[in-house]
């Protein structure tokens, strides 16, 4: 797993550079599929983690995905510590390359650092192409007539299936590489995370095995999709989040193999996809939603702040509020860095709105824990449950933790399966009173509106 040593022979010349992002894939990738087109490509890896503030069971998931993906082409990607203008730039010199092809990122971050690297390849004589990116249709491509942006979920999902989607792209050559020098030793990495992580690195991570268990998804699971998807204690959900965070497989990959399924199932899990690109596309229009409220229904002096309050989100994180739903949620994300949808929309209302606690929060918390962050799922998701983001639940709607729980895992199985404490007196009692904060929360609402 060791990242080879650099040659010490000139690198082969290279068509192309195909500058790997939140792709490290053969199967339905355009923008190799370009850089190929004119001969044997270099791959380079930006190796810049910290740089985006990332937890080390996310660097230990990156590692093992980026040396899963160099197996694939036998070893020629280079991984570099540098910024990806940098590593860029210097595989383009090496290999004597012209152009470098690259899918493109729609987020803030993504969009800068693209941007640096365009205009690094610019002052050198070289030129930036891009091609695809991680979503079917791309963020702002689905508009209203008059131009404007879609800010209700419905109509922006039917404009988005009307729009429609290219097919899969057929599979690159991984012959195709000439070999790149890293200075990345994926080992130390890949070989890092927390102690409670239950991904060991001995698992498959493979595109291959990627693609087969979301084609088992489709042919086998699909069908019970709707009935199951809300039960955390079943296995109802695709299970896709992590290799689509990681770009591990393409949505459109996905849609193609849920599209032959005429069910009601399968048009809720694409509508699951749809919400993904929706709030990819509202983050496009308003860059500032990652931090700020799409629409503020509080006032700023409205949040609980001070020592009490960092009492609770200590409590809150560490799975410790007495409520089990809440509770087997959080210490689900903090074993696996993983947690089942239904329950993270329950547990980031009882943060908002019975710590009252602001959004942002949460979202920080959730942006270092969880392995399958995503940019704007993550900000636009807690933005929804928070009551200020685009066709966001209300913010008087209030998730009640216990009705949830008896709803959604009545046989308790779930929170047993974390909660090995749950009957004994080590379990907490509950730290607030749900009915007690939920009329708090509303009469909170009535003020700042007034």
């Amino acid at each position: 797993m060791t990242a080879d040593a650099a040659s010490s022979s000139a690198p082969a010349p290279a068509s192309a550079v195909w500058w790997v992002r939140r792709d490290a894939r053969l199967s339905d990738n355009p923008a190799v599929l370009h850089a190929q087109e004119g001969g044997p490509v270099a791959a380079v890896f930006a190796w810049v983690p910290a740089l985006h503030f990332w937890s080390g069971r996310r660097v230990a998931h990156l590692a093992r995905v980026l040396w899963s993906f160099n197996q694939d082409i036998d070893g020629k990607l280079g991984i570099r510590k540098a910024t990806a203008a940098d590593a860029v730039l210097a595989a383009a010199r090496e290999h004597n390359a012209r152009t470098v092809w690259a899918a493109r990122e729609f987020s803030p971050a993504g969009v800068a650092e693209q941007d640096q690297v365009r205009e690094a390849l610019e002052a050198d004589g070289r030129e930036l192409r891009f091609e695809g990116s991680p979503y079917a249709v791309d963020p702002g491509s689905v508009t209203k007539g008059d131009g404007t942006e879609y800010k209700v979920f419905t109509p922006f999902r039917n404009a988005w299936r009307d729009h429609g989607w290219d097919a899969p792209h057929p599979k690159a050559d991984p012959s195709a590489f000439v070999t790149t020098a890293s200075d990345v030793s994926l080992d130390l990495y890949a070989a890092h995370g927390d102690s409670t992580d239950l991904v060991s690195p001995q698992r498959e991570f493979r595109e291959e095995r990627v693609l087969a268990d979301a084609r088992h998804f489709a042919e086998a699971r699909l069908d019970d999709y709707d009935s199951t998807r809300d039960l955390p204690a079943a296995n109802g959900a695709s299970n896709l989040s992590v290799p689509l965070a990681y770009g591990q497989i393409h949505p459109r990959t996905i849609l193609d193999w849920t599209a032959r399924d005429a069910t009601a199932s399968a048009r809720v899990f694409e509508s699951e996809i749809a919400w993904r690109e929706f709030h990819a596309d509202v983050l496009w229009h308003y860059p500032a939603a990652r931090r700020e409220s799409l629409k503020p229904v509080l006032a700023d002096d409205a949040w609980n702040t001070g020592k009490e309050a960092d009492a609770a989100f200590v409590a809150w994180r560490e799975g410790l509020t007495g409520y089990p739903l809440v509770d087997a949620g959080m210490r689900e994300l903090r074993a696996t860095g993983t947690m089942h949808n239904r329950v993270r929309m329950v547990v980031a209302s009882f943060l908002v709105k019975d710590l009252h606690l602001p959004w942002q929060r949460g979202a920080d918390y959730f942006r270092r824990a969880l392995l399958d962050y995503d940019h704007a799922q993550n900000q636009l998701n807690w933005q929804w449950v928070a009551g200020t983001g685009r066709d966001a639940s209300p913010f008087f709607r209030v998730f009640n933790p216990s009705t949830q729980l008896e709803k959604f895992d009545p046989d308790r199985e779930y929170v047993r399966r974390w909660i090995p404490d749950l009957d004994t007196p080590a379990y907490p009692t509950p730290m607030v009173d749900h009915a007690v904060e939920r009329l708090a929360t509303l009469d909170t609402l009535r003020v700042s509106r007034e």
